[in-house]
């Protein structure tokens, strides 16, 4: 990376001095020059010299080293021995330290986002690091786990990359080959709809430009850098929770789950366990397709016997017959709240079991 962050500087530096300018690495090699023929040379006797003190002349040429990550790595060096060519390679040492500084700090918080949002760092470490980096800690963020379900070649990162462009804000990177997370900066008391179109326009960008389909798990917007690990799982659980209960939805948010976010966190013998207490008279395999589709309009309904029948076009005494029937195979008299909330969970718990869904 240092290469390409110098040569940028040092080329068009050849006009502007008329001299020829390059950088070499700590072991004499030239890594950037003005003169692309002289870039992987090595600098006879350079390791020795630059043992000597920062700015020293060797071969017709003035050098002058500076610094990264605290120790010397790299020497500019500019042709001729006279006091000119010293001052250009002093000047030319402090705008690539500045440069190389700033570079490396962009791809370390990049990097250090990713460490905290996937676990990798210890908490204590997490302040320390973002001191250093110069973090903001007490932001307001929240995290987006993008997911490819279909598309084309184009990858989802440079797209989602390519909308988020400001890197000190926001940060873009995969954690697999269909998975990308974006964590993104937002104002404190952001409302969810606003999140949720923020999401939106990313899946129609992605399926409307690029012919790539997408979902979006959305996690809870979080004040601290230290609880995006959190926010990150929330995602990931809301990402397989719609996949089980909303699997026609492409934006889950994990404050939005109910009720089945409570279902995803229990244990499958519990599950088990309700179901076996709930359909005591008759497993729920008893009731055919046309039958868990009229339940299914009658919750829709609200429990209204008279728009459900509307609905289905059937005569209200036909849904009465077929809720007689539910009840008698059941025990649960659906036009009873009580017992109606008791079977749209065991349907939900059902489905959850039948789902198989990974667990975070």
């Amino acid at each position: 990376m240092a290469n390409r962050v110098f040569q940028g500087v040092v080329y068009q530096m050849k006009d502007a001095i008329n001299r020829v300018v390059g950088v070499v690495d700590e072991t004499g090699t030239v890594i950037s020059c003005s003169d692309l023929n002289m870039i992987g040379e090595v600098r006879d006797g350079f390791v020795a010299e630059r043992l000597t003190g920062d700015c020293f002349v060797k071969d017709g040429c003035s050098y002058h080293q500076f610094s990264s990550n605290k120790h010397n790595d790299y020497a500019v060096y500019v042709e001729g021995t006279d006091e000119t060519a010293a001052q250009f390679a002093s000047l030319l040492a402090i705008s690539l330290q500045s440069i190389k500084q700033y570079h490396d700090e962009k791809f370390d918080k990049a990097n250090f986002i990713k460490n905290v949002v996937l676990d990798n760092i210890l908490p204590g470490d997490i302040y320390a690091k973002a001191r250093e980096l110069h973090f903001a800690t007490d932001v307001s963020r929240v995290v987006f786990l993008i997911r490819v379900t279909s598309g084309t070649d184009i990858s989802a990162y440079d797209v989602v990359s390519s909308l988020f462009p400001d890197k000190q804000k926001d940060f873009v990177f995969n954690i697999s080959e269909t998975d990308t997370v974006l964590v993104k900066e937002i104002k404190r008391g952001i409302d969810q709809k606003d999140l949720e179109k923020l999401a939106s326009s990313i899946v129609d960008t992605l399926s409307g430009e690029h012919y790539i389909k997408a979902t979006v798990g959305i996690g809870t917007p979080i004040a601290n850098v230290k609880d995006l690990a959190a926010s990150f799982k929330e995602a990931q659980v809301a990402m397989e929770v719609g996949k089980v209960f909303d699997t026609e939805q492409s934006i889950i948010s994990y404050d939005n789950l109910g009720i089945a976010r409570l279902i995803y966190q229990l244990p499958t013998t519990l599950c088990e366990m309700f179901l076996r207490e709930v359909f005591k008279q008759g497993s729920i395999e008893s009731l055919d397709n046309e039958t868990l589709f009229t339940i299914q309009r009658f919750f829709e309904n609200n429990l209204n016997v008279s728009e459900t029948s509307r609905g289905l076009f059937v005569h209200r005494n036909t849904l009465v017959y077929r809720l007689e029937k539910i009840k008698k195979l059941t025990g649960l008299d659906l036009r009873e709240f009580d017992d109606a909330i008791v079977f749209k969970v065991a349907l939900m718990v059902k489905k959850y079991l039948s789902a198989n869904p990974a667990k975070y």
